[in-house]
């Protein structure tokens, strides 16, 4: 039976079922198999490359240690893993949050600055990354999550429908008005260049 087929052994909820079971090959096939996808999502939603690694290794060590308690959507597991990275995403920003709020409470002899944020923190690429995120996170909820799902995360709207528990229309809709907002949003700055949003 070919791995694309829903309940093919070759299959993420086959892989997954065989890794429940402690079949690490299974496990490791599955990691392969959405890591980058994962690892990019991630780097999405921060903008850092470092957080994005973080992020992965968390991602997977909780599909590692939840393998039982979870049913896949439509035979695979790139939604399920991009929920999960979403929601550490946003624990970490919040960390971030309150650790910056606690070094500004601190002398400012006391604070060293890295050299290498520094550097990253010149990339263009970063940068602009960094600006969709602001204007990313200004939006309503409901459109925040399904732009993070189908924009950042590539997922399919029929996908991100599962996850959100809506129809796909709906997620269509979503991501529509979504798209008009973050025009208006970006619209003084240099990130729409051709046909990001």
């Amino acid at each position: 039976m070919p791995a694309d087929v829903p309940g093919s052994p070759d299959g993420d909820q086959g892989l997954w079922e065989q890794a429940a079971t402690g079949d690490v090959q299974a496990f490791g096939v599955l990691f392969d198999r959405h890591a980058a996808a994962v690892w990019n999502y991630a780097y999405r939603l921060t903008g850092s490359w470092a957080t994005a690694e973080d992020l992965t290794s968390l991602t997977f060590l909780t599909a590692w240690r939840r393998l039982r308690e979870v049913t896949l959507v439509n035979d695979s597991a790139r939604p399920w893993l991009y929920t999960v990275t979403a929601n550490l995403a946003r624990r970490e920003q919040r960390r971030l949050g309150r650790f910056a709020a606690a070094l500004t409470r601190l002398p400012r002899a006391a604070v060293v600055r890295d050299h290498a944020e520094d550097v990253a923190g010149r990339v263009d690429a970063d940068r602009r990354l960094r600006t969709v995120l602001g204007a990313v996170a200004k939006l309503p909820r409901a459109e925040r999550r399904a732009v993070e799902l189908c924009l950042l995360g590539s997922l399919s709207t029929a996908d991100a429908a599962a996850v959100l528990g809506i129809a796909e229309p709906s997620v269509r809709a979503r991501i529509s008005r979504a798209r008009s907002r973050l025009r208006t949003f970006l619209q003084d700055t240099d990130v729409l260049t051709g046909e990001e949003f």
